[in-house]
């Protein structure tokens, strides 16, 4: 050990400030919301040094979890607002994936202004989600957006697309879709530019068919940058809180794990910081649990992620 701390010092030192700040940042936040969930803190007991009021929360125990995990109504509806969590990140990457991929295809072809049509699909990404949300917000207006308009000119009926109705669920998808196609699209298209052509020429002169040259050469060339993507589009997805709050604010509809934990954390009479921490807890948990069984998937496969 010493003969190794000897020979790269160097590198733990560089490294040292780094990890510092992530501890600082990170750990040490998290280490006191899961400490949150094990009291009855809120904004009542919590210490206010204004108004010389001391600390007066107490220790529960599990109490926590176990009024969240019950599907208690009062706590959020856990398991129902988990299945529209689970809806909400499957649609999303699912689309993000398919769409990415087949634009990706697209561009990997010789076409003529390939480089003008990367630049205009990769602009919903250097968009910023907010303007993105408020254009849409604006879009999907029930009076006066452009949707509706359309609707109206081809003889349907307009919708209510942000009310209170699963339409709502169905909008921030299509948002979240236009903001999430193009990094998938980048990311796919490095991955197919990696294949090498020669797979491609092999299987063409075997016969195979443009499907059996997807089915047999793409996807599995694909594989590892999949496995990837969809590991980080899931947990983006899965904690995708600005698209939801900014387009739809406190709609029930659209309830998701993480946007009940802000509004327990910051809205309401009391703001109950025990309940939102329980949440955070278990929206890690899950994705922890999601991450390992995905690794697994992959290493079965030949992939390691």
């Amino acid at each position: 050990m010493r003969n190794f701390l000897t020979r790269h010092w160097f590198a733990y030192a560089m490294v040292l400030p780094v990890v510092v700040v992530l501890a600082v940042l990170v750990v040490v936040p998290l280490a006191q919301g899961l400490y949150f969930t094990f009291t009855d803190i809120n904004d009542t007991t919590i210490a206010n040094p204004v108004l010389d009021r001391p600390t007066r929360y107490e220790f529960v125990g599990l109490a926590n979890y176990l009024n969240v995990l019950s599907g208690d109504p009062a706590y959020g509806s856990f398991w129902s607002t988990l299945a529209r969590t689970l809806v909400w990140t499957f649609a999303c990457v699912f689309f993000h994936y398919v769409i990415g991929l087949g634009l990706a295809m697209l561009l990997n072809r010789p076409v003529r202004g390939r480089g003008l049509y990367r630049v205009l699909l990769i602009l919903p990404w250097a968009v910023p989600v907010f303007i993105s949300a408020f254009a849409w917000r604006y879009l999907f207006n029930s009076e006066y957006g452009l949707i509706n308009w359309v609707l109206e000119l081809v003889g349907l009926p307009p919708q209510v697309w942000l009310g209170q109705s699963d339409l709502a669920l169905v909008s921030v998808i299509v948002v979240n879709i236009w903001l999430g196609v193009p990094f998938m699209m980048v990311a796919l298209l490095g991955g197919l530019q990696a294949i090498p052509s020669d797979l491609y020429e092999a299987a063409e002169m075997d016969g195979a068919t443009p499907w059996q040259r997807f089915v047999h050469v793409t996807l599995p060339g694909l594989r590892a940058v999949s496995g990837t993507v969809v590991l980080l589009g899931v947990i983006w997805t899965f904690n995708m809180f600005p698209v939801i709050y900014l387009v739809t604010e406190n709609n029930p509809h659209t309830r998701i794990l993480v946007t009940y934990a802000f509004e327990r954390f910051f809205s309401g009479a009391t703001r109950d910081y025990a309940i939102a921490s329980t949440y955070g807890v278990l929206i890690l948990s899950v994705l922890l649990v999601f991450a390992a069984i995905y690794r697994r998937a992959m290493r079965r496969q030949g992939e390691v992620l």
